[in-house]
């Protein structure tokens, strides 16, 4: 081999490393890319089923149920026009209510039920995530809607 066929095949073995890694590289991220929908984006279909993605919204009154001895749980969450039922089974954050603000990661299954895997609830009296918030917003001309099951202000 002369040296010039040596420095293309260092350069073509370069290239090939350098094209190998970026492939790999991306294939990791996408795999690791989680999305947000609301549930009235889930019930228009625009949600993927079987894959995983954030459901955020607010923890409909009255809907949390807790299966006697075990961890499983059912509740709905709402963006105060369409609902999305949601299952779990684990531990939920203490802070973790109705009336209050969540994002729970998991997939949706065929059936319209949404399996979490994770729940994520507000941390103090004043927050919801940014993404909920958003989300119930703009369903509502760029205001928080005023719903009379979920109470204003510090709790005491």
């Amino acid at each position: 081999m002369t040296p010039r066929q040596r420095r293309i095949a260092l350069v073509v073995g370069i290239l090939g490393g350098v094209s190998l890694a970026a492939l790999l590289a991306t294939r990791a991220f996408q795999d690791n890319v989680m999305f947000f929908f609301d549930p009235s984006q889930v019930a228009a279909g625009a949600a993927p089923l079987d894959k995983r993605f954030r459901l955020g919204g607010m923890v409909r009154p009255g809907t949390v149920a807790r299966t006697a001895g075990s961890l499983d749980m059912q509740f709905v969450v709402t963006d105060f026009q369409r609902d999305v039922p949601v299952r779990y089974s684990g531990v939920v954050p203490d802070l973790f209510r109705e009336n209050q603000g969540v994002v729970a990661h998991g997939k949706l299954g065929r059936d319209g039920i949404f399996v979490a895997d994770e729940i994520l609830a507000k941390h103090d009296e004043n927050y919801m995530p940014p993404e909920v918030a958003r989300a119930i917003k703009e369903k509502h001309g760029g205001v928080m809607p005023v719903n009379p099951d979920i109470r204003s202000g510090p709790r005491t």
